[in-house]
């Protein structure tokens, strides 16, 4: 199923014309309305009409979070605050939130991106939608929500939390698609067990998980515990919300919406342009928001772009599951590690859940990491024999994973705090010493 054909199956050559022309004025409405983009183009001697192409992005200035921080709240807003209808944030837990604003336009192009997205996700009219994210400064909820009321779906808005509500709303109103973060996903599975629900009881044909790193072994993990096929969608405030881009049924990586968002992947460290198919950090330009554009944003996403046609039709580029974020990563004795890459571990091995903490600490200017491992209740013995074993079964295929030795430690089932938005993976108490 495609929402809008003539757009997302474009040749390449007609998706860069409306590009161009999107992004000429783009800059125009930057360089007039915002002075923090006229004084970046005037300090490489730029004016708007010097800019033609898409092809002149590489040898433009980045935006990054922090210059949303130091122009809070609304020093970015290319539009007077009589036209702004919605203001969405960031919780800015390390500083100053981030500020989002919407017209009336920008909210009309959202949902006609999610409503793209959860096509792909064979969404209809006739599917009872749960949104389980949260809903407020955070936009996972209301995004969501406008989508699947775009497609003309029936929206049951319980937001995050209250877990023996959403399963009874699940059961009782027959829920057919659920969107929260997987880690939340996961919760709901095993809480459906614990309460004695019946699966036939439950109706849930897809997922639509996002707002967090997730791997393809929690992707199995997830769709064997709920019984539908689960979709990742991606977005982050700052550029839009969700439906930046999504996964279609060939799940080959999710489909970027170019006519709204212009990807790049640049190296992180010499800010190069890479070539299709190499690792490194997401960049995008928003050629059709109205009150707050951005220009190269840097996302700190790390990814792969693809630009082949998929076999669904669409020839927009598609972009790998992220690996995680730069800024997220954690480095450990000149190690790079991402949580993804120990949940990844953890759910190959039939013995652990998907729930989990690394906790890293510094002894004597050592980094120490200890992997905190939830046994599955089926495993969970009061041997000390078999638990040694699997301890060192999963430091064996950690360290085989990252390339460094961590302290393993198993803990009983259900005692990892679950999470009803993001799961916080990472406990480092480095800084706080």
């Amino acid at each position: 199923m495609i929402w809008n054909e003539y757009i997302e199956c474009a040749d390449r050559q007609k998706l860069k014309e409306i590009q161009n022309r999107r992004f000429v004025k783009m800059i125009e409405r930057m360089y007039y309305n915002v002075p923090f983009y006229r004084k970046k183009l005037q300090e490489i001697g730029l004016e708007p009409g010097d800019i033609k192409s898409i092809d002149q992005l590489k040898d433009l200035p980045f935006t990054t979070k922090q210059d949303l921080r130091d122009n809070y709240p609304f020093g970015l807003f290319t539009v007077p605050q009589s036209e702004i209808v919605r203001i969405h944030a960031s919780s800015g837990t390390t500083g100053k939130p981030t500020v989002v604003g919407y017209t009336r336009n920008d909210i009309q192009m959202w949902s006609e991106v999610v409503a793209r997205s959860l096509t792909m996700a064979a969404v209809t009219k006739n599917d009872i939608i749960q949104v389980a994210y949260g809903y407020g400064l955070f936009t996972g909820g209301m995004g969501l929500h406008y989508g699947a009321e775009k497609i003309g779906a029936s929206v049951i808005p319980i937001s995050g939390g209250n877990t023996k509500k959403q399963l009874q709303l699940m059961v009782d109103f027959g829920s057919t698609v659920i969107a929260c973060t997987p880690s939340y996903a996961a919760f709901l599975g095993e809480s459906i067990e614990k309460e004695g629900i019946l699966k036939s009881d439950i109706k849930l044909k897809a997922g639509i998980f996002g707002a967090e790193p997730w791997t393809e072994e929690m992707r199995v993990q997830v769709e064997k515990l709920l019984g539908l096929k689960a979709f990742d969608i991606y977005g982050l405030s700052e550029v839009i919300g969700p439906g930046v881009s999504m996964e279609c049924e060939h799940q080959c990586g999710s489909h970027i919406f170019e006519d709204h968002f212009i990807p790049e992947i640049i190296d992180p460290n010499t800010l190069e342009v890479l070539p299709y198919g190499e690792l490194g950090e997401l960049v995008f330009t928003t050629v059709t928001k109205e009150a707050m554009p951005l220009l190269r944003y840097r996302t700190r996403d790390l990814t792969r772009l693809h630009v082949e046609r998929c076999a669904c039709g669409r020839t927009m580029v598609r972009m790998e599951k992220c690996l995680g974020r730069s800024d997220d990563m954690l480095i450990i004795r000149g190690v790079n590690v991402f949580p993804s890459q120990v949940e990844s571990v953890l759910l190959e091995m039939s013995e652990t859940t998907p729930h989990y903490q690394l906790i890293v600490s510094r002894e004597n200017n050592l980094d120490n990491l200890e992997i905190r491992v939830e046994v599955d209740d089926q495993f969970w013995s009061d041997e000390i024999k078999v638990l040694e074993g699997l301890k060192k079964k999963i430091s064996h295929n950690i360290s085989s994973m990252l390339g460094l030795s961590a302290t393993i430690k198993l803990v009983e089932p259900n005692t990892i705090e679950r999470s009803e938005g993001k799961a916080k993976r990472v406990i480092d108490n480095r800084n706080m010493k």
